[in-house]
C-alpha cells in the first residue's frame, strides 16, 4: 500500500498535465471557495482552465465558531484542536461537491491545493529564548481533506515561508504573474477580501520584480460594523447600498487615517488580530463620541477602505512604478460605493473589476492555491522573497498522500 501512494505520487508529478482542486476560505469566513481547474505545465509555462468554481457557505453556527478562535480571550486549546478537524470534514465536503459539480469523480482528479482557515497570524519578527520567529496557524486539517477524498493534498503554504522568517503573506502574487502579466502593461491587482492587498506586475516583469503587500483592511471592519448597526441581521453591505445612504465624517475619517499601520514601509502584511473586533470597538466608541448616525458610519469606514488603499498608492506604489490599470478583485469589487470611492481616491487611474476584464472575483484565490498546489508538486519554488521578506525561495505547502 505505502508503494502504490508514492507510485502515485510519481505518477502525478510526471504529469504535464493535471486536475487540480484549490480550497481557500479568507478573513471574511464567508464560506469555502471550492475551484476545479485543468493545469497544463508549471512556471511560466502555466496555463489554466477553470471547470468549475462554487462558493460554499459555511453554517452559521460553524462560521461563528471559527470566529470565537481569532480572539485569545474566547478561543481555547481544546477549541482549535476539535475545530482544526472539523474543518478538515467541511473543507473534503467542498472538495467533493466540485467534483460532483464538474460531473468528474475522485479518481480524475490529481491534486487538492488547501489553503485552510487562518486564525492567528503574527508576522512581526520577535526574539524568544534566543531564536528568532515569526508565527501563523491556518487550520482544517489536511490529513482529514486526503482520508476523506482520497485525494493527494497539498496544504499548509503559509508556514514554509515563515519558517524561512518571511510573513506568510500576501501568496497570491506567484500565481497572479503566471496568471495576468502583460507584456505592455504595468498593472495593479487589487484585492478587496477582509483584508486588502495589492500585487504590482510591471510590463514584462520577472518574478524577481513583481512586489505586493497588504494596504490595509479591507471588508473586515466594514462587514462588522455593519453586523453590529444591524444586530447580526446583515453580515456585509451588499452592493454597498447602506454606504450609499450616508455621509462621510472627514473628520473622523482622517482620525482612522493616523493609523500608525499605514506608515509601515513595505513588505508588510496585517490580518484579523490588527484589524479585527477589538479594533471596531474603538471605532464604534469614536463614532458614539462624535454622535454619528448608523448609516454615516457604515458610509465612513467604507472610505476608509478605499482613502487607506489610495494612500498605499501614493505613498509606496506610484513612487516606485507607474501603473496602467488597476484591477480589483475580491468580495469588495461587489460593493459599487466602495468602488466609487476608490475611484474617486484615484481619480486620474483606471480602476477596473476582475469581471469587466473576464475573470471572476470569487475564484480567484481558490485558483491561487491551486497553482501553488501544482507548483509543489512540480518542485518549484513559489513564494516571493522580496513580497513577504523571507530570506529565500521555498517549495511551500507540505503533500499529504
Amino acid at each position: 500500500m505505502r508503494r502504490e501512494k508514492m507510485q502515485r505520487l510519481q505518477k502525478v508529478m510526471e504529469k504535464s498535465s493535471r486536475i487540480v482542486i484549490g480550497l481557500m476560505s479568507g478573513t471574511s469566513v464567508d464560506g469555502i471557495d471550492a475551484v476545479l481547474v485543468k493545469i497544463d505545465e508549471n512556471g511560466i509555462n502555466t496555463k489554466v482552465d477553470m471547470l468549475a468554481f462554487e462558493n460554499y457557505s459555511y453554517p452559521e453556527e460553524i462560521r461563528q465558531r471559527i470566529f470565537t478562535l481569532f480572539n485569545p480571550k474566547t478561543s481555547s486549546v481544546d477549541q482549535i484542536c476539535h475545530m482544526n478537524f472539523l474543518l478538515g470534514n467541511v473543507f473534503a465536503e467542498a472538495a467533493w461537491k466540485i467534483i460532483k459539480k464538474a460531473g468528474l469523480e475522485p479518481k480524475d482528479v490529481d491534486l487538492i491545493g488547501s489553503h485552510g482557515q487562518t486564525i492567528y497570524h503574527l508576522p512581526e519578527l520577535v526574539q524568544d529564548t534566543g531564536y528568532q520567529l515569526r508565527s501563523t496557524l491556518q487550520i482544517g486539517e489536511p490529513s482529514v481533506i486526503a482520508e476523506r477524498t482520497g485525494i493527494i493534498t497539498v496544504a499548509d503554504f503559509r508556514v514554509r515561508d515563515v519558517a524561512a522568517l518571511g510573513q506568510g503573506a500576501p501568496l497570491v502574487p506567484y500565481s497572479e504573474l503566471l496568471l495576468y502579466g502583460q507584456k505592455e502593461e504595468t498593472l495593479a491587482l487589487q484585492n478587496i477580501g477582509g483584508i486588502a492587498n495589492v500585487t504590482l506586475l510591471p510590463a514584462g516583469a520577472s518574478l524577481e520584480q513583481i512586489w505586493a503587500f497588504d494596504n490595509g483592511p479591507g471588508n473586515m471592519i466594514i462587514d462588522e460594523v455593519v453586523q453590529r448597526i444591524t444586530k447580526s441581521e446583515q453580515t456585509y453591505d451588499q452592493d454597498g447600498k447602506l454606504a450609499k445612504q450616508g455621509r462621510v465624517n472627514e473628520k473622523f475619517l482622517n482620525q482612522l487615517m493616523e493609523d500608525p499601520y499605514f506608515q509601515i514601509q513595505p513588505p508588510k502584511t496585517t490580518g484579523r488580530e490588527y484589524f479585527g473586533s477589538s479594533y471596531v470597538d474603538r471605532v464604534m466608541e469614536g463614532a458614539t463620541k462624535e454622535g454619528m448616525e448608523a448609516m454615516d458610519l457604515i458610509a465612513t469606514v467604507t472610505a476608509f477602505t478605499a482613502r487607506s488603499i489610495a494612500h498605499s498608492y501614493k505613498k509606496y506604489v506610484f513612487p516606485r512604478q507607474s501603473v496602467d490599470r488597476i484591477i480589483v478583485s475580491g468580495g469588495g469589487s461587489y460593493n459599487k460605493t466602495l468602488i466609487e470611492f476608490l475611484q474617486k481616491e484615484l481619480k486620474d487611474k483606471v480602476v477596473q473589476t476582475q469581471e469587466e476584464i473576464g475573470f471572476s472575483s470569487d475564484a480567484k484565490e481558490a485558483i491561487a492555491f491551486a497553482v501553488l498546489a501544482n507548483e509543489t508538486i512540480s518542485g518549484n519554488n513559489n513564494n516571493v522573497p522580496q513580497v513577504t521578506g523571507a530570506k529565500h525561495g521555498v517549495i511551500m505547502g507540505k503533500i499529504i498522500l
